[in-house]
């Protein structure tokens, strides 16, 4: 993700006058505005973060399992189909 981009949106954060002063020292020591070292850092532990929600890794046993679990039967509900019989609140 690029923090070149068009910056249209802004985010307000409170912190401490300490946690801004070390801030503020990454900074420097990084040649970066404060904006753009927070900035960038926040992406960078977003990206983090994110990374095992978007793509996994399986060996042949695990994938075996996995695609066995995709392509095997639903499992019966009851309750739930009972309440998808029943008329909405919104219907009523």
């Amino acid at each position: 993700m690029t923090t070149q981009a068009a910056k249209t949106e802004k985010l307000d954060l409170r912190l401490s006058q300490q946690a801004k002063q070390v801030l503020r020292s990454a900074a420097i020591a990084s040649n970066r505005t404060l904006s753009e070292f927070v900035l960038e850092s926040a992406l960078s532990r977003a990206e983090e973060t994110l990374a095992d929600r978007r793509s996994f890794s399986l060996d042949v046993t695990q994938w075996t399992a996995f695609i066995a679990a995709l392509d095997a039967s639903p499992r019966e509900l009851p309750r739930l189909k009972k309440l998808f019989q029943e008329q909405s609140i919104f219907e009523k």
